[in-house]
């Protein structure tokens, strides 16, 4: 069954709830990167524009049921209010008197975000009647509800799951386009289709590894992930970062490539670092000889060519995690290669490339790279590598019922 959109709404005059996905770096109260509060935009001018009473709802971090200060969306609301070019009312509770109060008091076309979610220990309860119950104090605050947090649809959560049971329902814009460009990878994808794996663990990739194995014409894998699969081969990491545990499953990626004819790409050459720190003294080595007092913290110039050169002919790429600590700027250099190289293919190789989410997304954005520079840049990274997976993601089930 396909998921009703916003078109299938009729919205005027009426209360809806949108489940938003504003987890947003903070700084104290100083937003650090606006990208998905900036990617929930349309879906609620949409509303706004067709005269809705907007109720948002989304979370912040994890402060498990506890009304923590440090993860208020107060400041999002004053962010989300100067993008959406009028006053975001903010409510101090999510489901209480103050949420009641502000609910009641919107006009058609005007917008309060309530305060975080997982404050409330019924949104993430494991317990299927505790959760149920605060989904329905949550719908009880509007007539219709809009899934639009592509970056929470693989929770099984009050507000992504069973809000939407509980309500007239539809899918937003955010979330369409993310399942529009994951059926696209998934769904006969034109080759050649290249991944380029990263960031820290292979315990976070392992599902998506082993789906992709299946479909993939060339997996490169870069970041801290990569010393698993170079300590794997027998090669020597130093004090590179590495998951022991994973050695004989990593060990199992490797012969499933040969045996599929799936070229695995591996780093050449490493960024081998005395200490993990900004301005830590650091030189090129070959990725198979890494010395026992160095931990490498970004590929080399070597891989970086390497891994440009494996994507020179890709007609559909998928990029999850950064290939160095890429917060470093001594250290970002592979993943800025491996960006400038997808926007060269988008470009001139006219292939389709998607960011997908985390810190992926974040590090196009603090390199200053052009985001209209790959096909699409993802909200969801956690979403999208357990679409990716092969998984069924709760939140999507349920607007699709």
């Amino acid at each position: 069954m396909s998921m009703r959109t916003l078109d299938d709404l009729d919205v005027k005059g009426r209360r809806v709830l949108v489940r938003a996905d504003l987890n947003v770096p903070l700084d104290g109260e100083k937003i650090t990167d606006d990208g998905r509060i900036q990617a929930s935009v349309p879906t609620i001018t949409a509303l706004t524009g067709a005269g809705a009473k907007v109720v948002v709802c989304a979370h912040l971090g994890r402060p498990k049921g506890q009304v923590t200060a440090k993860y208020s969306l107060r400041p999002v609301a004053r962010r989300l209010g100067e993008l959406l070019g009028q006053d975001v009312a903010f409510a101090s509770d999510v489901v209480g008197d103050s949420a009641r109060g502000c609910v009641e008091s919107l006009q058609d076309g005007q917008v309060v975000l309530l305060e975080n979610l997982r404050f409330e220990p019924g949104e993430e309860s494991k317990d299927d009647a505790t959760r149920r119950a605060f989904a329905e104090r949550l719908a009880g605050l509007a007539e219709l509800y809009v899934g639009d947090g592509f970056g929470a649809v693989h929770r099984k959560h009050a507000s992504v799951y069973d809000v939407p049971q509980l309500l007239p329902h539809a899918a937003g814009g955010l979330v369409v386009a993310e399942v529009e460009v994951l059926k696209r990878l998934t769904q006969e994808p034109e080759r050649p289709y290249v991944v380029v794996l990263g960031g820290a663990k292979v315990s976070d990739k392992l599902g998506v590894i082993a789906n992709l194995l299946t479909k993939v014409d060339r997996l490169l894998v870069g970041g801290g992930m990569a010393y698993t699969f170079l300590k794997a081969q027998g090669h020597e990491v130093g004090r590179s970062l590495l998951q022991e545990d994973q050695l004989d499953q990593v060990r199992g990626f490797l012969d499933e490539a040969a045996k599929r004819g799936v070229e695995l790409v591996l780093p050449v050459d490493v960024l081998a670092a005395v200490t993990f720190a900004a301005d830590a003294e650091h030189e090129v080595v070959d990725a198979t000889a890494i010395p026992a007092d160095r931990e490498g913290l970004d590929i080399g110039p070597r891989t970086r060519e390497l891994f440009a050169s494996k994507l020179a002919d890709a007609r559909t790429v998928f990029w999850n995690g950064p290939m160095g600590v890429f917060e470093f700027d001594a250290f970002a250099g592979g993943t800025r290669a491996v960006a400038e190289a997808l926007i060269a293919q988008t470009g001139s190789g006219g292939a389709f490339t998607v960011v997908g989410g985390g810190d992926s997304a974040a590090a196009v954005r603090r390199l200053g790279l052009p985001e209209d520079g790959f096909s699409h840049i993802s909200t969801g990274g956690g979403a999208s590598l357990e679409y990716l997976e092969g998984k069924t993601l709760p939140g999507l089930a349920a607007l699709e019922a």
